[in-house]
């Protein structure tokens, strides 16, 4: 009986040394990702910060130079997104392989960007008549020449097919022209919202770092309730409290910059320099009486930029949607089992993590104004159409023709 119950006599403290070590070291690890997370989360701020301070900079100096600054993300995100699918040991049996990914690139942005910038670019030479009929000729042709640019590219391509290693060329092949397609359709867009008017790059651009700020912050300290599996760390507590925060700040905000020409006026040019316009309706401020309120209240009436309202719609849908877009990015890199899509800023990863919402908006912003924004169609813009469509001969024929229709109409009026 006794030799019976011995070997169930060591079980006992062998249970309790288990818990005993249980209770030492798993407090030592909860203060180790408590403090990893507060480190993360400074690292995270600082970068923002610099990022911000970059970003006024740049906003200072103007149009182009915000231009500049989009072309200049859009080449660091193509090259983040070249390298996702790169392979050394098989590039190293294509000698000039990855140069042909760039050509294609660069002979994208030679068509996009001549067929978004030609009216600026017409615009800055009209004083000239021979830089003018030049011009003319370049965009006239750009579009051909564009094309042959591509056909030569594509003869390349298959001059470099080599067996054993078909399926990987070709894979790289789709893999660029969908780089091309997702990083040039947020960047024309963008380009495009800027020339409208600083206002539509800011504000949109504001918004979606404004969510994705708030998001972080109320998941960090209210988050509990997971919202998508694709994305861990997201909660709906972040995503609730970021959509009140974004919808409230584009109401706010948007009024803030509405007093700022320089960044309401749109630019016609390729020109540098600060802007002066009259500003259009709206940006002219709306008032309203408060009523109801007690007679000691100072404040009886309150005034409203009508861009406010469509501000309030830019809010809901960077609160609401354009969040998928990270989400959309973040089953991409799930796919791919990566963290990020790059490492060049701290506590971010990579300029395709930041910028993955920032598509979605571009495209929303612009489709938008030319779609809900009532346009202003003053005699500068009727003469802008004038100028990028016309020939300088047709032109000059319908000078005459007005000409001629003044005259006739000034007889009759006698």
């Amino acid at each position: 009986m006794q030799d019976h119950l011995i070997p169930s006599s060591p079980s006992t403290p062998t249970r309790i040394r288990r818990r005993r070590t249980q209770e030492v070291i798993f407090p030592e690890l909860s203060k180790v990702d408590e403090q990893n997370k507060y480190r993360s989360m400074w690292i995270r701020t600082y970068s923002s910060l610099w990022m911000l301070i970059s970003i006024i900079i740049i906003l200072y100096l103007g149009h182009l130079y915000i231009c500049a600054m989009v072309v200049v993300i859009q080449i660091i995100m193509t090259f983040e997104l070249f390298n996702l699918l790169r392979r050394p040991d098989e590039d190293r049996c294509l000698p000039g392989f990855r140069l042909l990914n760039w050509y294609f690139f660069f002979t994208g942005m030679l068509f996009v960007y001549g067929r978004i910038l030609s009216q600026q670019l017409v615009n800055t030479v009209t004083s000239d008549e021979f830089s003018y009929k030049l011009v003319g000729k370049v965009i006239k042709y750009q579009m051909v020449f564009c094309y042959f640019l591509y056909i030569s590219g594509l003869v390349w391509f298959i001059l470099t097919l080599k067996k054993r290693t078909y399926k990987y060329q070709f894979g790289q092949y789709a893999w660029t022209h969908m780089i091309l397609f997702v990083v040039f359709t947020q960047s024309s867009f963008t380009v495009a919202n800027i020339f409208e008017g600083i206002f539509w790059f800011l504000l949109p651009a504001s918004l979606i770092a404004m969510n994705d700020v708030a998001a972080y912050f109320f998941g960090f300290f209210f988050g509990k309730t997971p919202l998508i599996k694709l994305s861990p760390k997201k909660t709906w507590e972040g995503f609730i409290g970021a959509s009140i925060a974004t919808i409230i700040t584009a109401f706010l905000f948007a009024n803030v910059l509405g007093h700022f020409q320089w960044l309401t006026c749109p630019r016609k040019d390729l020109s540098t320099g600060w802007l002066q316009c009259d500003p259009g309706p709206l940006f002219k401020p709306e008032y309203y009486s408060i009523t109801g309120w007690p007679q000691w209240f100072p404040l009886k009436e309150i005034s409203i930029l009508p861009v406010q309202w469509h501000a309030l719609c830019l809010g809901l849908f960077a609160s609401i949607i354009a969040p998928f877009g990270g989400f959309f990015a973040s089953g991409f890199k799930r796919a791919f089992k990566i963290k990020d899509f790059g490492y060049y800023i701290p506590g971010h990863g990579g300029f395709t993590d930041r910028m993955d919402c920032q598509m979605v908006m571009a495209i929303f912003v612009y489709i938008y104004y030319q779609s809900f924004v009532p346009q202003d169609y003053s005699v500068e813009m009727i003469l802008d159409q004038i100028v990028r469509n016309l020939s300088f001969e047709d032109q000059k024929a319908l000078y005459y023709r007005l000409g001629q229709m003044f005259r006739q109409r000034q007889l009759e009026n006698y």
